[in-house]
């Protein structure tokens, strides 16, 4: 998970090597489009009443995100809807750029959306080591909400943790024929400055709100698994099986719930280390 984790080194304003090369878009479901860079993720959504797009990658990927969109044949004006799972500058970095080369209504969690308002500085865990351009939400999210446009319906599921206002999208998508539900992970990644344990923990509650993540993960249907880190669902091998002629390539529900369990497991692991620590 070194990309994941990378931002949050002695330089955590630069990208991690390689995570944000360019890279050509494709379509991973019926008017389901990657249009992110080479692991940083974003996603485009094809509705009859214009499309939506999630997730902004950090300034600099802005630019390839656009590009990508217009690869597709698409115009970015046509982006009605700019949604995000999280905070962080290697997701919504480049949320100010495209927003207003857009015009998209923004929606995000309360908490992530003051981040983002911040410009991603205050955070509990990177304090302000990992600025970006600032940008204000114009809706805030609540749990469970459903966002509509044009037949397509996202819902948004609140995650916290990695981020406190981290938010895990699903959607019922259509592939090679058959529909399955997606589900579009923020992050469960523990970074390095995290405290857990109660005696330093992060910010009050953090070690509660992996554990309440996680029941939700582990017990969300998950057939088509992506995230905002292509590492996290291996983005590039099912890629590669997807452009050899394999159309459900990306359905992995066995994936998912492998990630999920592993998830869980390190997280109780690093639970206990720190508690244990905390007691010496």
């Amino acid at each position: 998970m070194a990309a994941a984790l990378a931002f949050s080194g002695s330089n955590p304003a630069q990208a991690a090597p390689h995570d944000n090369d360019p890279m050509a878009p494709f379509e991973i479901a019926d008017g389901v489009y990657y249009v992110g860079a080479s692991d940083i993720a974003s996603y485009l959504f094809k509705t009859k009443g214009g499309l939506i797009l999630l997730d902004g990658g950090y300034d600099t990927t802005a630019p390839q995100i656009l590009a990508n969109i217009r690869t597709l044949g698409f115009d970015p004006k046509a982006i009605k809807i700019l949604l995000s799972t999280h905070g962080h500058l290697d997701h919504a970095g480049g949320l100010a750029q495209l927003k207003r080369e857009t015009g998209a209504t923004l929606y995000a969690s309360p908490l992530d959306g003051a981040l983002m308002a911040r410009g991603g500085k205050g955070d509990f865990g990177l304090k302000d080591r990992a600025p970006y351009p600032p940008v204000t939400p114009d809706r805030t999210l609540v749990d469970g909400q459903a966002i509509s446009l044009g037949g397509v319906t996202m819902t948004a599921h609140l995650t916290p943790g990695h981020t406190r206002g981290c938010t895990t999208w699903t959607l019922p998508v259509r592939v090679a024929g058959r529909l399955r539900q997606a589900l579009i992970l923020c992050s469960n990644s523990i970074l390095p400055p995290y405290r857990l344990d109660a005696a330093h923990e992060s910010y009050p509650g953090i070690a509660a709100d992996y554990e309440k993540s996680y029941a939700f993960w582990r017990s969300a249907p998950c057939e088509v698994f992506l995230g905002s880190h292509g590492i996290f669902f291996d983005m590039q091998a099912k890629r590669a099986a997807l452009l050899a002629g394999k159309t459900d390539a990306f359905v992995d529900p066995a994936g998912c719930k492998t990630w999920f369990d592993k998830g869980y497991v390190d997280f109780k692991a690093t639970l206990a280390s720190q508690q244990s620590e905390a007691a010496l």
